[in-house]
């Protein structure tokens, strides 16, 4: 069975799928980009924009009962593999111990969003 997780304290789907999705004892959450659950696009800085992508997920999370600390698999999409390392320390700031399995890909994504990340959580 699975049952589709949703929050205010995070963007709304702007397509034809779920923030997140419950089933089998983990929760699947949805690719986040910069934007906060207003809408609005986090500042350039890949600083900026990982805390906010990384505090969406959180707030997803918690909304279906789970947090940060029971994920076990993200995949970052970044816009540019030379920003990595400062993505990387905010990410640790998040992960700071037993961080999860982690894939991390070059992709194009939309303007002004220099990253996209989701995650596999337990309940």
């Amino acid at each position: 069975m699975k049952q589709v997780i949703r929050t205010n304290d995070a963007p709304a789907p702007k397509g034809p799928y779920s923030q997140a999705i419950r089933a089998n004892g983990f929760i699947f959450v949805a690719g986040q980009i910069p934007i906060d659950a207003r809408g609005n696009l986090a500042p350039g800085e890949i600083e900026d924009q990982t805390r906010v992508v990384l505090n969406n997920l959180r707030a997803i999370l918690q909304s279906a009962g789970s947090d940060l600390n029971k994920v076990v698999k993200t995949t970052v999409f970044i816009a540019d593999l030379g920003l990595f390392a400062r993505m990387n320390a905010v990410y640790a700031e998040f992960f700071a111990t037993d961080a999860p399995a982690r894939s991390t890909v070059q992709v194009g994504l939309p303007p002004g969003m220099l990253l996209e990340i989701e995650c596999i959580a337990t309940e």
